[in-house]
């Protein structure tokens, strides 16, 4: 059945970026990876700030978990570029936690596509301290003083 599911996939390029990758999130409730899954090798390399994942059943845990922890999640694609293998694409993700308002990172994705047409790789580039903290209204002030003193 992988064989058939691959054969109707658009293949990856800018326009399937924009058009599958923005079905995915909603400006309200949970996002829905399903339709995407299918697009990545069973051998996923992920990599963000916080973890890095290998292997397509803990990529699609770590998608639960981010489901789980946010009541919405947005994201809009804002460029897109694609040069032999590799697709770069620029993004802000609006997350609404339990208590929290929501928060908006800024942030871009790097894809690298195996000889299969699946992504066998995907690094996200994102500051996740300082777009969370920009949300927090006291706080937001100590921590760019803070950064700002000690790193520039």
């Amino acid at each position: 059945m992988e064989n058939n599911q691959k054969a109707i996939l658009k293949p990856l390029d800018i326009d399937t970026i924009y058009s599958e990758w923005s079905k995915t999130y909603n400006k309200e409730g949970k996002p829905d990876w399903s339709h995407i899954f299918p697009y990545y090798h069973e051998d996923i390399k992920f990599h963000d700030s916080i973890q890095k994942i290998n292997g397509l059943v803990p990529f699609k845990a770590m998608c639960a978990r981010l489901t789980k922890r946010c009541r919405s999640l947005h994201m809009e694609i804002l460029n897109v570029t694609k040069n032999n293998n590799i697709i770069m694409f620029e993004w802000i993700m609006t997350m609404k936690f339990r208590i929290f308002p929501s928060t908006p990172m800024y942030g871009s994705s790097r894809l690298t596509i195996h000889e299969n047409g699946q992504i066998i790789e995907q690094r996200d580039y994102y500051d996740i301290w300082g777009d969370i903290n920009n949300g927090i209204p006291i706080y937001r002030r100590f921590y760019r003083w803070f950064m700002r003193a000690f790193f520039g």
